[in-house]
């Protein structure tokens, strides 16, 4: 009975620690900002050029997803840099940050939410 209860004890102490590299990647609306105004991280936008013209982050850069991973090293040169990835939902930035991750962006993280939580929290979108 000890032992179960020792083994539940552990688990119970290290779920936070395992629930957090589940979701490596993920950044909130207000996070994302700090990144970019601390750390001067590089915004990539995946969406398609049309909706990347209807509204985005400001200064982010547009590299849809299926021209990612030809582009994305000539886009953002310095791969020691955090790298936010964000669409509209924040669907195909996750699909990104594999693509991302395998190009050595090891600093790359997912705008959760995408666009969508970034309107929310009422912060600024451009349109081109």
């Amino acid at each position: 009975m000890l032992i179960a209860v020792a083994v539940a004890s552990g688990v119970g102490l290290l779920w936070p620690v395992l629930a957090n590299g589940a979701k490596a990647g993920t950044l909130t609306a207000n996070g994302a900002v700090q990144r970019i105004n601390r750390e001067k991280a590089v915004v990539v936008d995946v969406s398609e050029a049309e909706e990347f013209a209807a509204g985005h982050l400001g200064g982010a850069k547009n590299v849809p997803l299926a021209q990612l991973e030809d582009k994305l090293t000539s886009t953002v040169k310095n791969k020691g840099l955090p790298l936010i990835l964000v669409c509209a939902t924040g669907a195909r930035a996750n699909r990104a940050l594999a693509v991302a991750k395998k190009l050595g962006y090891e600093q790359a993280e997912v705008l959760s939410g995408g666009l969508k939580a970034w309107k929310e929290a009422n912060l600024p979108v451009e349109k081109s």
